[in-house]
């Protein structure tokens, strides 16, 4: 499995080196763009996609009335202005088309079905006390097959295709998720997407669980209102990415954002990485520590219960840690906002992100402009939901808010 995402190749329609374009990749470039605007705005009138996308009304027209037929787009209420006929809106068919959206965690896997307007229609999930090759590949297959019986023989001909979202370079966690390094050592040289893409009959995304989640966030959360924004997931282990221009900055590397290994001071003043305060297996080791079963960390993300003192330290903790790192981040880079979400409800969301604002009154902030501080909207299945984008817009849409690579 690569620990890189492949640069992205050019979507159908982009002008080549020579600069000239068919007429048959125009119009798939064109169609992209309209419902890119669509789906942006959530719906829009022919005059007002004409006036977006710089085409020609007489072409916008050829082109809604092809996505119409073809079912991607679907008619609004009509609106009457105060002169001419009334105008009917366009917006995207949330049952145009459907992906697979695959999470896989350290200590947990999701799989779930996503409409076109990035609604979570089915999904299963299972536990395990580490991730191994043999077993994820046989529930993203078997998991498949289950909801793909659940859907109609209409929604199976939709499925654009199947998005994974996984950390990279798992076998470097063996110590923090107490596998046996033997075993997290046979993810070296597994190649995830392949494995996959020969056992089931769509096209496979691969792409990095934090950029993921990232990458749903900007496309179904809070992206659509700020341009620029320091994104924060607290999973098993924390990650992160950066947005800017309403675009995911990937890196030279493809590793920008990825905020775990971040120094930041603990309690006692000694200097750590980020990941080792503000994330999930932290708080795990605080209820194994006082004598408290941490499964139900892992059962659903939505359904915590309150464990007390504990999780109020482990808040505490995170919240110091994250406002340190958000003064770093806002020194370098002049976020709108920071974004904190994580595998957790929202209530323990909100919790986190009171504290980690209250953590920042005791920073001097002199010569620092700092963003916002904001809860996250894409919530506890963000990296799920990012996965599932990527078939989508690899197929559908022409936007640069999310990276992803052809399938193999």
């Amino acid at each position: 499995m690569s620990g890189r995402t492949a640069p992205v190749p050019p979507l159908a329609g982009d002008l080549g080196p020579s600069g000239g374009s068919n007429q048959v990749r125009v119009r798939a470039y064109n169609e992209r763009l309209v419902m890119s605007h669509v789906r942006r705005q959530g719906e829009l009138s022919k005059a007002e996609i004409a006036r977006r996308s710089g085409l020609s009304a007489q072409t916008v027209t050829v082109i809604m009335r092809a996505l119409e037929a073809d079912g991607l787009l679907i008619r609004g209420a009509p609106t009457r202005g105060k002169v001419g006929q009334p105008s009917t809106p366009m917006r995207l068919n949330p049952d145009a088309a459907y992906s697979f959206g695959v999470k896989i965690g350290r200590r947990s896997a999701e799989l779930a079905v996503m409409d076109f307007v990035g609604q979570v229609r089915l999904q299963v999930r299972r536990i395990y006390p580490y991730p191994m090759p043999d077993d994820i590949v046989s529930f993203i297959v078997d998991g498949i097959a289950e909801l793909e019986a659940r859907l109609t023989p209409e929604q199976r001909e939709r499925i654009a295709g199947i998005g994974i979202a996984t950390p990279f370079e798992l076998w470097n966690w063996a110590e923090e998720v107490g596998a046996p390094q033997a075993d997290m050592d046979r993810w070296r040289g597994v190649d995830l997407q392949r494995e996959v893409t020969q056992r089931v009959a769509h096209p496979v995304f691969l792409q990095n669980d934090a950029t993921s989640a990232c990458a749903a966030e900007l496309v179904f959360g809070l992206g659509q209102r700020y341009p620029d924004f320091l994104y924060l997931f607290i999973g098993s282990f924390i990650g992160g990415g950066v947005v800017l221009n309403s675009a995911l900055f990937s890196g030279r590397t493809g590793t920008a954002g990825a905020i775990g290994p971040l120094p930041v001071q603990r309690r006692d003043g000694k200097t750590v990485q980020l990941l080792k305060i503000a994330s999930i297996f932290v708080l795990e080791n605080h209820l194994r520590a006082r004598g408290i079963d941490p499964k139900p960390l892992w059962y659903s993300p939505d359904e915590w219960i309150d464990f007390g003192e504990p999780l109020e330290i482990w808040i505490q903790d995170t919240a110091a840690a994250l406002a340190q790192a958000v003064v770093a981040a806002a020194s370098i880079i002049d976020f709108s906002a920071a974004v904190i979400d994580g595998g957790f409800p929202a209530w323990v969301r909100r919790r986190v992100v009171a504290a980690t604002r209250a953590a920042l009154d005791g920073h001097d902030l002199q010569g620092v402009i700092m963003p916002e501080i904001l809860e996250g909207e894409a919530g506890s299945h963000a990296r799920t939901i990012g996965a599932a984008s990527l078939p989508l817009f690899a197929r559908y849409l022409l936007d640069q808010n999310v990276l992803f690579k052809e399938p193999t």
